[in-house]
């Protein structure tokens, strides 16, 4: 399974869910074959690497994002990846202005796959303190774990259907 995950600058929100992902998957389910990447919705910040906070705060949660860096959304991700993750609805509605109509679908909100958080959307820590950083990856550990589960649901599922 190919999955993208996007907010509006790949700085904070995005590569925190790849790089969470990336170690959940790989700790807990490492027999899944999977593509993860981040992208963004702007073209802000193409080419850098995750905002020093962010990298900051996943580092003490042992997630390391230091090979990460900033791309845009690109029109062949939309139908190169199987799932598009949105950090906020901002990001969903872009996401969906821009995607084919064939694979309009691919397209989700990330906190769908954490039904037991308080929120419906990451929110963009990038103007505020500290605290939004271990937000961002409480939320984003939930939504994860959750998305794991799903992917193991979706390759049991593809597994086990006739050719």
């Amino acid at each position: 399974m190919k999955i993208l995950f996007v907010c509006l600058g790949n700085i904070c929100r995005s590569p925190t869910a790849e790089a969470v992902f990336r170690e959940i998957a790989a700790r807990e389910a490492p027999d899944l074959t999977l593509e993860i990447e981040s992208a963004g919705t702007a073209a802000y910040h193409v080419g850098s690497p995750p905002d020093t906070r962010t990298r900051q705060a996943a580092l003490r949660r042992g997630y390391d994002m230091s090979a990460l860096r900033a791309r845009m959304v690109a029109p062949q991700d939309f139908r190169r990846f199987d799932l598009i993750l949105a950090m906020d609805r901002q990001n969903f509605d872009a996401l969906q202005q821009r995607a084919p109509a064939a694979v309009q679908d691919r397209i989700r909100l990330f906190l769908e796959f954490a039904p037991d958080a308080d929120a419906t959307e990451v929110p963009d820590p990038y103007y505020g303190g500290v605290n939004g950083f271990e937000e961002v990856l409480d939320l984003v550990e939930a939504a994860a774990r959750g998305l794991l589960q799903h992917v193991r649901v979706e390759s049991r599922r593809s597994t086990s259907s006739p050719p």
